[in-house]
């Protein structure tokens, strides 16, 4: 089968790969319909992890399944279906408390297991045109026959329910300001899921021209880091309080104000003093023990100079870490059923599997309007 296959820093090819398999009763085989290109992919992509040469790509995925093993009770034949990136088994000590993205099954060694990705198990990515899927009755969630809604539904396997996390750890509520850094795709649908449960008002904070416009479209307050420190531009629009809660979609490759380089802590040190005393923060962007590119020997361990003092002077709270998909995902793919939510505002390019090595390289530059990209590998190029 065809498949986006990691080569080197800042190049990927559509390769032949082997088929998957049925390795457990347990297994589908899931024909990809739909894969989406992830901001956590550019990592990888930029050699900023320590992904090998050879590592199929792809953690979003959706399709429709084409053989099932013996085991499997819930699903058939012809199902359509959305897998969460997280891969986990349902029966260990954190997927039974609804931990998900911390399975101590699938990944020996790990707490945690995900298509596609570097040091998180040998499952291959969905950037393919067929996808194994193990612990299937409870990985696949189903979807409604066809092809509708699809660009929306795709996005259930990640960046939705990543950016409901972040307003879960952050526990935004009805009438509440929030601040979202980064207005990347999880900074969207972050600030997207605030207004969805009810939050008064969301300050996005990019320099993006075209992420802004988007953030503005659906209700949010774009604030332009290239125009003035954000935290000031905030301050002055809540009478200097503040927000109530604040969010980090942005991670470890956080940019300085000036966007002259790097400062992997700037977010969360303007979060700390955007938020109000005793706010709380949500962190689901990505941080990691080690990042072969850090601007210096402290970030290239994964120690980041924070405001701890500052944080703990206004007696603020933090939840971190990546989603637990299966929390959040048949409540929201219920709400696209129902019409009161459409994430696929965020989806900027539909392209097939072989202009994936393109699709990168524009995504990754933030170019031609690149926010997000969904690969169809039975599109015709």
């Amino acid at each position: 089968m065809k498949a986006v296959v990691y080569e080197k820093p800042y190049s990927v090819a559509v390769r032949d790969v082997d088929d998957p398999r049925i390795e457990h009763p347990n297994d589908v085989i899931v024909r990809v319909t739909s894969s989406a290109i992830c901001g956590s992919d550019l990592h990888m992509y930029e050699g900023r992890t320590a992904a090998e040469p050879g590592i199929v790509f792809g953690h979003e995925n959706l399709g429709v399944i084409e053989e099932t093993g013996s085991g499997v009770v819930s699903l058939s034949k012809g199902d359509r279906v959305v897998m969460p990136f997280n891969v986990a088994c349902g029966f260990c000590k954190n997927c039974l408390a609804g931990d998900t993205g911390f399975c101590l099954t699938v990944n020996p060694g790990f707490a945690g297991g995900a298509y596609g990705y570097v040091a998180m198990g040998p499952y291959k990515g969905g950037q393919a045109d067929r996808l194994r899927v193990p612990f299937a009755d409870f990985n696949c969630l189903k979807l409604p026959q066809g092809d509708e809604l699809e660009t929306d539904f795709i996005l259930l396997a990640d960046i939705f329910p990543t950016g409901y996390h972040g307003c879960e750890l952050a526990q935004v509520s009805p009438g509440e300001s929030v601040a979202v850094y980064g207005a990347g795709p999880v900074g969207l649908m972050a600030a997207y899921s605030a207004l969805l449960r009810g939050a008064a008002t969301v300050f996005v904070v990019d320099r993006v021209p075209e992420r802004l416009e988007k953030a503005s479209e659906i209700g949010a307050v774009p604030i332009d880091f290239s125009k003035g420190d954000p935290v000031s531009q905030i301050m002055d629009r809540t009478g200097g309080e503040g927000t109530d809660k604040g969010i980090d979609a942005v991670g470890y490759q956080a940019q300085a104000h000036d966007a002259s380089h790097e400062e992997p802590a700037s977010v969360l040190n303007s979060l700390v003093d955007t938020v109000r005393p005793t706010g709380r923060l949500g962190v689901p962007g990505l941080y990691v023990p080690s990042d072969p590119g850090g601007p210096d020997e402290h970030a290239k361990r994964g120690q980041l100079l924070v405001s701890i003092g500052r944080m703990f002077e206004k007696g603020q709270r933090m939840g971190t870490g990546q989603c637990n998909v299966k929390r959040y995902n048949r409540q929201l793919r219920d709400l696209i059923i129902a019409g009161r939510a459409r994430p696929s505002f965020v989806v900027s390019h539909e392209l097939p599997l072989d202009q994936a090595p393109q699709a990168y390289e524009k995504f990754d530059k933030r170019v031609e309007g690149y926010t997000k990209v969904v690969l169809h590998p039975a599109l015709a190029a």
